[in-house]
């Protein structure tokens, strides 16, 4: 993590806008990485390309490389997974037809959160739902915030954990790709495939064995959520299992996750080279 007071990394290869369950729009959030001194970012919507190309114009015009990406909502053997794709090519076919399905299941699902939480006496408005969503795809972010804007919690954390996971009234699961599934579908779209903050998984060495058998390509070692100490071992872990290691701030929104402003994780200057030599490989 960036130690207080010291320089934002100029990379930062995590990050959510508008057009998933971030709040700034991809181009202010390009902007706000031009603010604080980034020269490279990658935008990793949650199933959603949408912002692409916005991002990449802002970036244009700003002096930032915008890296195209994406983050994959999976389920595993050991539960859910996140998948990064790096260098993607949105507008490969089969890439963007399981966007679209995915969006719609995410739509659905808010749909069915919000009537879960209206008939367990926890009144929301899916209008202030969706609206916040503004057009993007829909995430239980979005829920979170609205319960917190209504006064039924204090914060993101405490709407997640009394009414938005297992167990809890506003749970709902939905259709995901599977770990392999989400890896050949980053590949099909020309672009590298790397798990997503490494430590939520339970068995990650064996996890990792299954993962490299369907080629993934790295691990996301340098988390900002992570101490030093943590992304030294994680680093470590990539290095034995012969995967690429990338990290970024998973940078929602100012105020949304203390530690994970833009930039907040340090990572090596060559990061962006391997993974686009990386990703090259699966162009066709």
């Amino acid at each position: 993590m960036t130690a207080a007071g010291s320089a934002p990394s100029p990379i930062d290869l995590h990050s959510h806008s508008t057009a998933s369950d971030g709040t700034d729009s991809p181009t202010e959030l390009v902007a706000r990485a031009q603010r604080r001194g980034l020269r490279t970012l990658a935008l990793t919507d949650h199933d959603s390309t949408e912002g692409l190309t916005a991002a990449i114009d802002a970036g244009r015009r700003l002096g930032v490389t915008v890296v195209p990406g994406v983050e994959l909502s999976t389920d595993g053997d050991v539960g859910e997974l996140h998948m990064l794709g790096y260098f993607i090519d949105p507008t490969q076919k089969s890439f963007r037809e399981t966007l679209r399905r995915l969006r719609d299941g995410r739509s659905r699902r808010a749909e069915r959160i919000v009537e879960q939480l209206n008939e367990a006496g926890v009144p929301v408005a899916l209008l202030d739902v969706q609206r916040l969503a503004a057009g993007g795809a829909v995430g239980r972010a979005h829920v979170a915030r609205v319960l917190v804007a209504d006064g039924r919690a204090a914060s993101l954390d405490e709407a997640f954990s009394r009414y938005l996971v297992p167990g809890r009234p506003g749970y709902v699961p939905r259709p995901r790709l599977s770990p392999t599934e989400a890896i050949q579908l980053i590949h099909a779209a020309g672009g590298a495939a790397v798990l997503a903050h490494p430590r939520s998984v339970a068995n990650l060495e064996a996890e990792l064995a299954t993962l490299r058998a369907a080629a993934l390509d790295g691990l996301e070692a340098y988390y900002a959520a992570y101490s030093v100490e943590e992304q030294a071992a994680l680093a470590e872990i990539a290095r034995r299992a012969c995967l690429l290691t990338t990290g970024g701030s998973d940078f929602h929104g100012v105020g949304e996750r203390e530690g994970s402003e833009l930039g907040a994780v340090r990572l090596p200057t060559d990061v962006v080279d391997r993974l686009a030599a990386a990703a090259s490989r699966w162009v066709r």
